[in-house]
Parts: structure tokens; C-alpha cells; sequence
């Protein structure tokens, strides 16, 4: 049995596409592309589901066209349409390839300080600009928006979705 706390949140499945089964997945975290699981796992009427995919390609920067194993019309790619799609901790690699090709890839990580104080979690980002912003929401509640650049960052675990960040004095009193 697959439980949350082994998976974490890719994105969903938005339409069917296609006669042959295929499905477009909107995706907010590509580390997949990194990782050796051969399966997506799809909650289900409340119940995480591993489907294995045949083939995926990137459609664009958010979206990937999806073919899973046993789902070969479009009557069954349609009953997927709206599934919320995860990707098992355990297959991602113990270090990162290198810095992540969007800001996007941090939407779930959880944000520590340099002194390992545990700030939020990663809920958005806005990157429309320049000047990258974080959206997190706080185990109390609270939400916070914090500036992201590469100088920033300390470090981060993909396997553990964690994310250290030098976040300047000040600022979460801001918020």
C-alpha cells in the first residue's frame, strides 16, 4: 500500500487526448524526469494508485502527454481526467542533477533557515518577473512570500524535499 508521506505532489491530470489513451498531465515539479520509478501514482477515490506509463513527453514547460500501461481508448484516459498525480520519494536520486531548470521544482519542498528553523512550505511561485517570489504557508497558518535567487540557496534534498535558504533579517516580520 502506497502512503502519503512516501509520494509527493507533481500535479494533476487536466484532459484525455486522443483516440489510443493518452492523457496531458500538468505538471508543477519535472523532477520526475530525474527519477527511476517507471509509475506515476494517481489518487483515486481517495486512494493512491500506481499506474505505469508507457511513454511521456514534454508538451511544454508545464505540461507532459502522458501514455499509461492499460489504458488504451479514450473512455478510460477520460475517467483519469481530474486525478491528482504524485511520484515516489524513494526514486528520486540522493543529489540533485544540478540546479532544477525551473523555480517550479520547489512547490512542496519544505524551507529551512541557515540556522535549520523550519520556515513553511513551498505553495507557489512567481516567476513572471525578475525577481523570483516563494508563497509559503507556515505550519501556523500563516502565508509568507519570500524573494528566491541562486546566491539564496544553500542548499536542497530532493529526495527529502527539503530546502535551505538564506532568508535576510527582517523579512518575515514583514509578512
Amino acid at each position: 500500500m502506497i502512503h502519503e508521506d512516501d509520494v509527493f505532489y507533481i500535479g494533476r491530470i487536466t484532459r484525455s487526448r486522443g483516440l489510443v489513451g493518452e492523457v496531458e498531465m500538468e505538471y508543477t515539479d519535472d523532477g520526475f524526469d530525474n527519477g527511476t520509478a517507471e509509475y506515476f501514482v494517481c489518487q483515486i477515490d481517495g486512494i493512491l494508485v500506481p499506474f505505469y506509463w508507457e511513454e511521456y513527453q514534454f508538451k511544454n514547460h508545464t505540461t507532459a502527454i502522458v501514455k499509461f500501461e492499460h489504458v488504451d481508448n479514450e473512455a478510460q484516459a477520460r475517467q483519469l481526467v481530474g486525478a491528482t498525480v504524485f511520484y515516489p520519494k524513494a526514486a528520486m536520486p540522493d543529489e540533485p542533477a544540478g540546479v532544477p531548470a525551473s523555480w517550479r521544482h520547489f512547490v512542496g519542498y519544505t524551507v529551512f533557515d541557515g540556522r535549520g528553523e523550519r520556515i513553511g512550505v513551498v505553495d507557489a511561485v512567481d516567476d513572471r518577473s525578475a525577481n523570483i517570489l516563494f508563497t509559503l504557508h507556515t505550519s501556523e497558518g500563516r502565508e509568507l512570500m519570500i524573494p528566491v535567487h541562486p546566491e539564496l540557496i544553500h542548499d536542497y534534498d530532493a529526495k527529502r524535499r527539503e530546502l535551505v535558504v538564506e532568508i535576510p533579517d527582517g523579512l518575515l516580520d514583514l509578512n
